[in-house]
Protein backbone atom coordinates (compact mmCIF):
# COMPACT_ATOMS: atom_id res chain seq x y z
CA UNK A 1 0.00 0.00 0.00
CA UNK A 2 1.41 3.57 -1.13
CA UNK A 3 2.66 5.87 1.82
CA UNK A 4 0.61 8.61 0.18
CA UNK A 5 0.59 12.18 2.53
CA UNK A 6 -2.00 14.83 1.61
CA UNK A 7 -0.18 18.32 1.53
CA UNK A 8 -1.11 21.92 1.47
CA UNK A 9 0.58 25.37 1.17
CA UNK A 10 -1.04 28.63 1.20
CA UNK A 11 0.09 31.67 -0.40
CA UNK A 12 -1.79 35.37 0.82
CA UNK A 13 -1.61 38.50 0.06
CA UNK A 14 -0.32 40.63 3.30
CA UNK A 15 -3.73 42.00 4.30
CA UNK A 16 -3.19 46.08 5.78
CA UNK A 17 -1.23 48.92 5.15
CA UNK A 18 1.90 48.96 6.96
CA UNK A 19 1.29 52.01 8.83
CA UNK A 20 -0.64 49.48 11.42
CA UNK A 21 0.62 48.03 14.12
CA UNK A 22 2.45 44.79 14.30
CA UNK A 23 -0.34 43.87 16.81
CA UNK A 24 -2.83 44.61 13.41
CA UNK A 25 -1.16 42.71 11.27
CA UNK A 26 -0.64 40.10 12.92
CA UNK A 27 -4.58 39.59 13.83
CA UNK A 28 -5.30 40.33 10.04
CA UNK A 29 -3.08 37.73 8.93
CA UNK A 30 -4.13 35.19 11.36
CA UNK A 31 -7.74 35.47 10.41
CA UNK A 32 -7.36 35.56 7.11
CA UNK A 33 -5.25 32.30 7.21
CA UNK A 34 -8.26 30.66 9.66
CA UNK A 35 -10.70 29.67 6.66
CA UNK A 36 -7.66 27.55 4.61
CA UNK A 37 -6.69 26.09 7.44
CA UNK A 38 -10.07 25.00 7.94
CA UNK A 39 -10.78 24.12 4.58
CA UNK A 40 -7.33 22.11 4.96
CA UNK A 41 -8.80 20.03 7.57
CA UNK A 42 -12.02 19.72 5.66
CA UNK A 43 -10.03 17.83 3.22
CA UNK A 44 -8.06 15.75 5.39
CA UNK A 45 -4.88 17.98 4.95
CA UNK A 46 -1.91 16.12 6.92
CA UNK A 47 0.71 18.83 6.74
CA UNK A 48 0.19 21.79 5.77
CA UNK A 49 2.69 25.19 5.99
CA UNK A 50 2.58 29.00 5.12
CA UNK A 51 4.40 31.57 3.70
CA UNK A 52 7.64 33.59 5.46
CA UNK A 53 7.24 35.47 8.15
CA UNK A 54 3.10 34.97 7.58
CA UNK A 55 1.91 36.90 10.62
CA UNK A 56 2.86 40.19 8.85
CA UNK A 57 4.17 42.27 5.66
CA UNK A 58 7.74 41.41 4.52
CA UNK A 59 9.44 44.19 6.37
CA UNK A 60 12.88 44.02 5.37
CA UNK A 61 13.12 46.73 2.78
CA UNK A 62 12.69 49.11 5.80
CA UNK A 63 15.25 49.46 8.17
CA UNK A 64 12.44 50.19 11.07
CA UNK A 65 12.71 48.97 14.08
CA UNK A 66 9.06 49.09 14.72
CA UNK A 67 9.16 46.05 13.15
CA UNK A 68 10.71 44.30 15.97
CA UNK A 69 7.32 44.15 18.33
CA UNK A 70 6.29 41.69 15.75
CA UNK A 71 8.11 39.00 16.97
CA UNK A 72 7.57 36.46 19.48
CA UNK A 73 8.45 33.56 21.32
CA UNK A 74 8.35 29.97 20.20
CA UNK A 75 6.58 28.03 21.10
CA UNK A 76 5.12 30.27 23.91
CA UNK A 77 3.80 32.35 21.66
CA UNK A 78 0.45 33.60 20.63
CA UNK A 79 0.55 32.57 17.58
CA UNK A 80 2.91 28.93 17.53
CA UNK A 81 0.02 28.15 20.98
CA UNK A 82 -2.74 29.15 18.70
CA UNK A 83 -1.73 26.50 15.82
CA UNK A 84 -0.91 23.70 18.23
CA UNK A 85 -4.76 23.92 18.34
CA UNK A 86 -5.16 23.71 14.87
CA UNK A 87 -2.40 20.38 14.30
CA UNK A 88 -4.65 18.91 17.10
CA UNK A 89 -7.96 19.87 16.04
CA UNK A 90 -7.34 18.31 12.79
CA UNK A 91 -4.58 15.72 13.38
CA UNK A 92 -2.44 17.97 10.61
CA UNK A 93 1.36 18.55 10.79
CA UNK A 94 1.36 22.35 10.47
CA UNK A 95 4.83 24.26 10.00
CA UNK A 96 4.42 27.86 10.91
CA UNK A 97 6.95 30.63 9.72
CA UNK A 98 7.20 33.33 11.93
CA UNK A 99 9.58 36.28 13.68
CA UNK A 100 10.95 34.46 16.45
CA UNK A 101 12.27 36.45 19.93
CA UNK A 102 14.42 34.75 21.65
CA UNK A 103 15.27 38.08 24.32
CA UNK A 104 15.09 41.84 23.56
CA UNK A 105 17.46 42.60 20.94
CA UNK A 106 17.97 39.01 19.34
CA UNK A 107 15.56 38.13 16.63
CA UNK A 108 15.26 35.06 14.01
CA UNK A 109 13.35 34.44 10.67
CA UNK A 110 11.96 30.94 12.28
CA UNK A 111 9.72 28.11 11.14
CA UNK A 112 8.27 25.73 14.19
CA UNK A 113 6.87 22.54 13.39
CA UNK A 114 3.77 20.99 15.03
CA UNK A 115 3.45 17.08 15.17
CA UNK A 116 -0.59 16.13 14.21
CA UNK A 117 -0.86 16.03 17.46
CA UNK A 118 -0.60 19.39 18.79
CA UNK A 119 2.76 18.57 20.30
CA UNK A 120 5.92 21.45 19.57
CA UNK A 121 8.53 19.36 17.89
CA UNK A 122 10.99 21.89 17.17
CA UNK A 123 11.88 25.02 14.93
CA UNK A 124 14.31 25.87 12.44
CA UNK A 125 15.90 28.99 12.29
CA UNK A 126 17.07 30.34 8.28
CA UNK A 127 20.84 30.46 8.07
CA UNK A 128 21.57 32.33 5.41
CA UNK A 129 20.63 35.67 5.74
CA UNK A 130 20.61 38.78 2.83
CA UNK A 131 21.77 42.05 3.23
CA UNK A 132 21.22 43.87 -0.21
CA UNK A 133 18.68 46.88 -1.54
CA UNK A 134 15.33 46.07 -0.72
CA UNK A 135 16.17 42.83 1.83
CA UNK A 136 17.85 44.42 4.96
CA UNK A 137 17.75 41.40 6.52
CA UNK A 138 20.68 41.75 8.55
CA UNK A 139 19.31 44.76 10.27
CA UNK A 140 16.10 42.18 11.57
CA UNK A 141 17.46 38.38 11.95
CA UNK A 142 20.26 37.00 13.45
CA UNK A 143 21.76 33.73 11.60
CA UNK A 144 20.23 30.37 12.77
CA UNK A 145 22.15 28.29 15.19
CA UNK A 146 20.10 25.21 14.88
CA UNK A 147 21.69 23.90 11.92
CA UNK A 148 19.30 21.76 9.69
CA UNK A 149 16.78 20.07 11.62
CA UNK A 150 14.82 16.93 10.93
CA UNK A 151 11.33 16.41 12.73
CA UNK A 152 9.87 13.05 12.63
CA UNK A 153 6.18 13.97 12.24
CA UNK A 154 3.14 11.54 12.70
CA UNK A 155 3.48 11.35 8.54
CA UNK A 156 6.63 11.45 7.50
CA UNK A 157 10.15 13.37 8.16
CA UNK A 158 9.97 17.06 7.63
CA UNK A 159 12.87 19.69 7.01
CA UNK A 160 12.41 23.58 6.50
CA UNK A 161 15.02 25.79 4.20
CA UNK A 162 14.04 29.54 4.56
CA UNK A 163 13.62 31.45 1.03
CA UNK A 164 17.34 33.26 0.63
CA UNK A 165 18.55 29.40 1.95
CA UNK A 166 17.26 28.14 -0.84
CA UNK A 167 20.48 29.73 -2.98
CA UNK A 168 22.55 27.39 -1.02
CA UNK A 169 22.90 23.22 -1.73
CA UNK A 170 24.90 22.74 0.86
CA UNK A 171 22.20 23.31 3.77
CA UNK A 172 19.65 20.98 0.77
CA UNK A 173 22.29 18.48 1.20
CA UNK A 174 22.47 18.64 5.02
CA UNK A 175 18.64 17.89 5.23
CA UNK A 176 18.85 15.08 3.18
CA UNK A 177 21.76 13.07 5.15
CA UNK A 178 19.32 14.42 8.41
CA UNK A 179 16.44 12.28 7.10
CA UNK A 180 14.10 14.64 5.28
CA UNK A 181 11.47 13.19 3.06
CA UNK A 182 9.96 16.47 2.06
CA UNK A 183 11.29 20.20 2.73
CA UNK A 184 9.12 22.80 3.25
CA UNK A 185 10.69 26.56 1.52
CA UNK A 186 8.61 29.20 2.74
CA UNK A 187 9.75 32.25 1.45
CA UNK A 188 9.14 36.24 0.43
CA UNK A 189 10.22 36.51 -3.37
CA UNK A 190 9.80 39.46 -5.82
CA UNK A 191 9.80 39.64 -9.76
CA UNK A 192 13.01 40.18 -10.93
CA UNK A 193 16.40 38.88 -11.33
CA UNK A 194 15.93 35.61 -9.28
CA UNK A 195 12.51 34.70 -10.64
CA UNK A 196 14.01 32.19 -12.76
CA UNK A 197 15.82 30.41 -10.77
CA UNK A 198 12.44 29.99 -8.33
CA UNK A 199 11.22 26.81 -10.77
CA UNK A 200 15.13 25.79 -10.89
CA UNK A 201 17.06 25.62 -7.82
CA UNK A 202 14.28 23.95 -5.63
CA UNK A 203 13.60 20.96 -8.37
CA UNK A 204 17.39 20.51 -8.31
CA UNK A 205 17.03 19.81 -4.43
CA UNK A 206 14.70 17.35 -4.87
CA UNK A 207 16.91 15.86 -7.46
CA UNK A 208 19.99 15.62 -5.44
CA UNK A 209 18.97 14.73 -2.56
CA UNK A 210 16.26 12.73 -3.50
CA UNK A 211 12.85 14.64 -1.07
CA UNK A 212 9.64 16.59 -1.53
CA UNK A 213 9.88 19.77 -1.69
CA UNK A 214 7.03 22.62 -1.01
CA UNK A 215 8.18 25.88 -1.61
CA UNK A 216 5.77 28.74 -0.91
CA UNK A 217 5.81 32.56 -2.11
CA UNK A 218 3.73 35.42 -1.11
CA UNK A 219 1.20 37.72 -3.66
CA UNK A 220 0.56 41.30 -4.51
CA UNK A 221 2.45 44.37 -3.71
CA UNK A 222 3.61 45.99 -0.52
CA UNK A 223 3.63 49.80 -0.04
CA UNK A 224 5.17 51.92 0.71
CA UNK A 225 8.78 50.10 0.14
CA UNK A 226 7.38 49.39 -3.93
CA UNK A 227 10.48 46.38 -4.23
CA UNK A 228 8.35 44.65 -6.85
CA UNK A 229 5.49 41.92 -7.00
CA UNK A 230 5.53 38.98 -4.94
CA UNK A 231 4.68 36.25 -8.05
CA UNK A 232 3.47 33.66 -5.97
CA UNK A 233 3.80 30.58 -7.99
CA UNK A 234 3.87 28.24 -4.97
CA UNK A 235 4.60 24.51 -5.81
CA UNK A 236 5.16 21.20 -4.96
CA UNK A 237 7.76 19.69 -6.72
CA UNK A 238 8.36 15.29 -6.61
CA UNK A 239 12.19 13.66 -5.98
CA UNK A 240 12.41 13.46 -9.85
CA UNK A 241 12.31 17.41 -10.25
CA UNK A 242 8.80 17.33 -11.48
CA UNK A 243 6.68 20.36 -10.42
CA UNK A 244 3.03 18.10 -9.52
CA UNK A 245 1.23 21.59 -8.78
CA UNK A 246 1.31 25.29 -8.84
CA UNK A 247 -0.86 28.07 -7.67
CA UNK A 248 -1.43 31.10 -9.59
CA UNK A 249 1.17 34.45 -9.81
CA UNK A 250 -1.52 36.94 -8.32
CA UNK A 251 -4.16 35.17 -6.15
CA UNK A 252 -4.80 34.05 -2.66
CA UNK A 253 -4.13 30.22 -2.64
CA UNK A 254 -4.00 27.00 -1.44
CA UNK A 255 -2.56 24.44 -3.13
CA UNK A 256 -3.82 20.77 -2.56
CA UNK A 257 -1.82 17.33 -3.09
CA UNK A 258 -1.30 13.82 -2.66
CA UNK A 259 2.49 12.86 -2.64
CA UNK A 260 3.42 9.67 -2.49
CA UNK A 261 6.46 9.21 0.21
CA UNK A 262 7.00 5.50 -1.95
CA UNK A 263 8.66 7.01 -4.94
CA UNK A 264 11.70 8.55 -2.18
CA UNK A 265 12.64 5.11 -2.38
CA UNK A 266 11.70 4.30 -5.71
CA UNK A 267 14.11 7.35 -7.33
CA UNK A 268 16.66 7.27 -4.31
CA UNK A 269 17.06 3.44 -5.79
CA UNK A 270 17.57 4.80 -9.44
CA UNK A 271 19.58 7.72 -8.56
CA UNK A 272 22.42 6.05 -6.36
CA UNK A 273 23.79 10.06 -5.16
CA UNK A 274 24.11 9.44 -1.46
CA UNK A 275 25.74 6.13 -1.74
CA UNK A 276 28.28 7.49 -4.24
CA UNK A 277 28.95 10.74 -2.34
CA UNK A 278 32.43 11.24 -1.71
CA UNK A 279 32.64 13.35 1.47
CA UNK A 280 36.28 12.86 2.06
CA UNK A 281 36.97 14.82 -1.42
CA UNK A 282 34.52 17.83 -0.22
CA UNK A 283 37.19 19.52 2.64
CA UNK A 284 37.70 22.58 0.30
CA UNK A 285 33.49 23.54 0.87
CA UNK A 286 34.02 24.37 4.49
CA UNK A 287 37.38 26.00 4.14
CA UNK A 288 37.36 29.50 4.97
Amino acid sequence: MSRIVKSAIIQLANRLDTSASCDQHRDAMIEAHIPYIEDAGKQGVQMLCFQEIFTGPYFCPSQDSKWYDAAELIPDGPTTQLMCEYAKKYNMVIVVPIYEKHMTGVYYNTAAVIDADGTYLGKYRKNHIPQVAGFWEKFFFKPGNLGYPVFDTAYGKVGVYICYDRHFPDGARCLGLNGAEIVFNPSATVAGLSQYLWELEQPAHAVANGYFVGAINRVGTEGPWNIGKFYGSSYFVDPRGKIIAQASEDNDEMVVTDLDFDMIKEVRDTWQFYRDRRPETYGQLVEL
